[in-house]
């Protein structure tokens, strides 16, 4: 849902978007938050003079990623984080784009930021008093917001290290794969937000101040903390696939041994009561009535012989 926000001589509060669009530029500072689903909030969005061309195709553009670039007196930023419905978005964090410049700001998302949401409450609480303190408040809360589920990557990771040789394989492979696909999604756009949060620290901006830019890089250095965190989530997860393969082909392997050791076990007793057990003429012993436990206690030795040998040769083990 599209809303506009003034704050003026120390009060903020929610106007119409009329009102918050003629008080931009006097007395105050304007923040509208656009509406992506919505076909006239791209209407609005290019009726604007003021806001060149190129950042209106910015803010609405359907695949993005974090950016943060310069245009005149003001800048097109772009930045990630959790959305309030994650179950119905493609993505892992969903965007929400900016245009600031001195005394407006214009953002824009097709879904809704966690961050978004708190940030207007805090400006309605008073707190964002200029548009460098909004665009610093949503890059630090965004970082806040992913680092406890980064964090839990990671847990997480530590459990399937520890259990990886008592839990099930194939349960343990399939927990694995999904954490790797969740770091893997969350990196891809944490790493160029990194980026993006550095240079708008360096940005050449009247309306940054010191402590603005203080705090911006601040914020990169958590996400830089983070894809590292990351990076080595990651690379964990590969080295317990690896681990999880070579415990599953020695299971295999193990397993094949042992069946062939039966059979080979069974191989000459099949013989000899094959042997005996034709429909011929001329079969030794046929009317003795000892010829039957006869034949059972050979057949018993030459099991035994066999297991022997295997135990000699060391295929299997012996007491």
């Amino acid at each position: 849902m599209t809303r506009a926000f003034l704050f003026s001589h120390g009060a903020a509060r929610e106007v119409p978007l009329d009102i918050a669009a003629a008080g931009a530029g006097k007395a105050g500072w304007v923040w509208i938050h656009l509406d992506g689903r919505e076909a006239e909030s791209a209407e609005w969005l290019r009726a604007q003079d003021d806001i060149p061309p190129v950042a209106c195709e910015a803010l609405l553009a359907h695949e993005t990623r974090p950016r943060a670039d310069l245009l005149g007196d003001g800048a097109v930023i772009n930045l990630r984080g959790l959305g309030t419905t994650p179950d119905d978005d493609p993505d892992a964090l969903v965007s929400t784009r900016f245009w600031a410049d001195q005394g407006r700001v214009v953002s824009l998302g097709f879904r809704t930021s966690i961050a978004c949401e708190r940030m207007i409450d805090r400006f309605l609480g008073g707190e964002l008093r200029n548009p460098a303190a909004l665009i610093v408040g949503f890059a630090s809360q965004t970082s806040a917001l992913l680092d406890p589920d980064i964090a839990k990557l990671g847990d997480a990771m530590d459990d399937c290290e520890v259990s990886v040789d008592t839990a099930s394989i194939l349960a343990t492979r399939r927990r694995v794969t999904a954490i790797r696909s969740q770091a893997i999604s969350y990196r891809r756009f944490l790493a160029p937000q990194r980026q993006a949060l550095e240079r708008l620290a360096g940005a050449d901006l009247d309306w940054l101040t010191e402590d603005n830019r203080l705090h911006l890089r601040e914020a990169a250095d958590r996400a830089a903390r983070m894809t590292e965190e990351l990076e080595a989530t990651r690379e964990r997860a590969a080295l317990i696939h690896e681990e999880l393969t070579d415990r599953r082909a020695e299971l295999i392997d193990t397993r094949s041994l042992i069946i062939s050791i039966a059979a080979l076990i069974f191989l000459p007793v099949t013989f000899v009561t094959g042997l005996l057990g034709m429909n011929v003429d001329g079969i030794p012993f046929q009317h003795k009535p000892w010829a039957f436990w006869g034949v059972t206690g050979f057949c018993l030795f030459v099991t035994l012989c066999v297991l022997a040998w295997f135990v000699k040769a060391r295929w299997i083990r012996g007491r």
